[in-house]
């Protein structure tokens, strides 16, 4: 909009527009119906996006996301839309998989865009293509195959990942859905802050597993003494007196090892870093696998007219459907329906289905 206004464009007015979750939008702008999204807007609208192949590859490969855009139903340009990588992503990565840690990127872009990113940053495996509603079950495969999976997200889309993944960390510039799904928040937005966390949490077991043989220490040698065991041979016994030094200094020892975390501090990640040229392995989401299969067992959809707005739509999942005369119409929203309903015998002559 923005850029429109800046080139001094006639803003045509925009009617029954329509969001539909993952794919895009549409709506009529001048009395003309427009699809903005990506390749599966188009191909559920039954629009051949064969022509922008090039263009969208060519762009995907320059690591931005292709959005199609199509005008009463023929195929008319391509929008290229890039988020910057944030800056220290690369070091972030790479200290994550120096400290064995598998990373995985998992997103909605198509995989030539997801692959030109990952090569960036230097993430070896690739979840591409994955529909907003599918992110958590992507969690869900991955901790099938027996891996303690960590979500970072910041969206409204990824709050069912974060909740899923045994761990969660929402950026802290990103949705409040996303902060309140999550376990931790990284405030700074960076991705450094995983990094820290995951070391200061590893550092924290290590302290409670020295404390744990401290105690062990003090108390597998100190009660069996307190009980005799020494007396029968030696004529030794554990004087109460002491016994309760023991015990107050094992108590010291453990607190003062854990007091040691008071100081910890986390190393500064190199600038510098070299991320290795390596092609990620890029994997489809499996949600369009299903998709493909429940398509090969349904037959194809109806496309229809809605006879207000003159939208086509897919009349087993139209917004609405009125019978009249022995006839059903469908439609694209509710709105229009009841405009329908008001006055049927003026619409009833553009679209019968």
């Amino acid at each position: 909009m923005a850029g429109a206004k800046e080139r001094h464009l006639t803003l045509e007015p925009t009617s029954a527009f329509d969001s539909i979750t993952g794919q895009g939008v549409r709506a009529l702008v001048g009395g003309r119906e427009v699809l903005v999204g990506n390749r599966r807007l188009l191909t559920a609208a039954g629009i051949d996006a064969g022509p922008l192949e090039a263009d969208s590859q060519r762009l995907a490969v320059d690591g931005k996301s292709p959005i199609l855009v199509a005008v009463d139903g023929r195929p008319a340009a391509v929008v290229g839309v890039a988020d910057t990588i944030k800056e220290g992503s690369g070091a972030a990565v790479a200290a994550l998989q120096a400290r064995g840690i598998e990373v995985v990127m998992l997103t909605g872009d198509n995989r030539a865009t997801a692959a030109a990113i990952a090569r960036q940053v230097g993430i070896r495996r690739v979840l591409a293509e994955v529909m907003p509603e599918h992110k958590a079950a992507e969690i869900r495969r991955l901790q099938a195959q027996g891996k303690v999976v960590g979500m970072v997200g910041d969206g409204i889309n990824d709050a069912p990942a974060l909740a899923q993944a045994d761990v969660g960390s929402a950026i802290g510039t990103g949705t409040d859905v996303a902060i309140e799904s999550s376990d931790i928040t990284l405030i700074s937005g960076a991705l450094s802050g995983l990094v820290t966390a995951i070391d200061l949490s590893r550092a924290t077991m290590r302290n409670i597993r020295q404390n744990l043989v401290f105690a062990f220490v003090y108390n597998g040698i100190g009660i069996p003494i307190a009980a005799g065991v020494l007396y029968p041979a030696f004529g030794l016994r554990l004087s109460p007196m002491i016994a309760a030094g023991a015990m107050a200094l094992s108590s010291l020892s453990v607190v003062a090892n854990a007091n040691r975390l008071r100081s910890f501090q986390p190393r500064a990640l190199p600038e510098d870093v070299r991320v290795l040229a390596t092609d990620p392995v890029v994997e489809v989401g499996h949600d369009e696998v299903m998709e493909e299969e429940m398509s090969q067992k349904t037959p194809k959809s109806q496309k229809v007219t809605d006879p207000v707005c003159g939208m086509n739509v897919d009349a087993a999942q139209a917004a609405a459907s009125v019978e009249h005369e022995g006839h059903t119409y469908s439609f694209c929203s509710q709105g229009c329906a009841a405009t329908f309903t008001a006055d049927p015998h003026h619409y009833a002559s553009h679209t019968v289905s």
